[in-house]
């Protein structure tokens, strides 16, 4: 019998997802063979090891991609993988970008026989306590993309926020109102096997549109959407914070990736409207 979703997270699409089998893990070590933890990072700062030992005390294994980081960092990561079997760390010559990084992290891991992969950023923004519960939501949904929902506290830069309900504005339109929450926030549980497909397939999807790209190609696929709240905190330089975004170019590059999946919207909207009205 089909398995609802937990309460209060709609799934995307329409009805149920089959209960497709229980999560492979130990619980004692949170070891898992078919779930994984990837970490882009570029020059990420200091946080990156605190972040790293974080997640690895959560769930194992945890794969950092190195995107060409100038920072010293890579070799720090290279030092902690050494002493930890749980830990890997795949080194990229040049900088690429997010999306980039985790394609090259997801190539692999469906080499090594995973099937899902939760994205968290190397800057300790994601909250690492809740990998598991993002996890356990994937085993019970496994067809499905797990989304965090951000929750905010005031250390949220309003200029940010403001630009998200845009960006989530967008997206609604464009998978008509699918049940996408955030469309830009990166701490996510994806199923491994259709993001490369449609990565493979996308000339985009390689830098800062790589979430909000993933998650409407993910949608249009059929691929549901199930909602949790996960807390995200931004820190500043004195703090150890370290930000890559670039309000106008990134908020460019978004403007972009919407008018491009645009024709892909207007040809999938007699699909889309028989899924909303079915």
């Amino acid at each position: 019998m089909p398995r609802a979703p937990p309460h209060g997270h709609a799934l995307a699409h329409g009805d149920a997802i089959p209960n497709a089998g229980r999560l492979s893990y130990d619980p004692s070590l949170m070891r898992s063979t078919t779930h994984l933890v990837l970490v882009p990072s570029y020059n990420p700062g200091a946080k990156v090891l605190a972040t790293v030992r974080a997640a690895r005390a959560q769930w194992e294994p945890v794969w950092v991609i190195a995107d060409g980081s100038t920072d010293n960092s890579t070799e720090a990561l290279t030092a902690l993988a050494q002493s930890d079997p749980g830990l890997r760390v795949l080194v990229r010559a040049r900088n690429g970008g997010k999306g980039a990084a985790l394609l090259d992290g997801l190539t692999a891991a469906r080499h090594a026989g995973f099937t899902h992969a939760l994205t968290m950023d190397a800057d300790g923004q994601h909250p690492a306590d809740r990998i598991g519960a993002f996890m356990s939501a994937s085993a019970a949904a496994p067809q499905a993309m797990i989304l965090g929902d951000p929750v905010f506290d005031a250390s949220a830069p309003r200029i940010r926020l403001r630009g998200r309900r845009i960006a989530n504005a967008c997206t609604n339109v464009a998978t008509l109102w699918a049940g996408i929450h955030d469309t830009l926030f990166g701490f996510r549980v994806y199923p491994i096997a259709p993001l490369l497909e449609l990565m493979r397939r996308s000339r985009g999807m390689r830098r800062y549109d790589f979430e909000p790209e993933a998650a409407v190609r993910l949608s249009w696929a059929g691929v549901p959407a199930v909602n949790l709240p996960a807390a995200v905190r931004y820190f500043t330089p004195a703090q150890g914070g370290v930000s890559h975004f670039n309000y106008w170019r990134d908020n460019v590059l978004l403007t972009a990736m919407y008018l491009r999946l645009l024709p892909g919207f207007l040809m999938r909207l007699p699909l889309l409207l028989a899924r909303r009205l079915g």
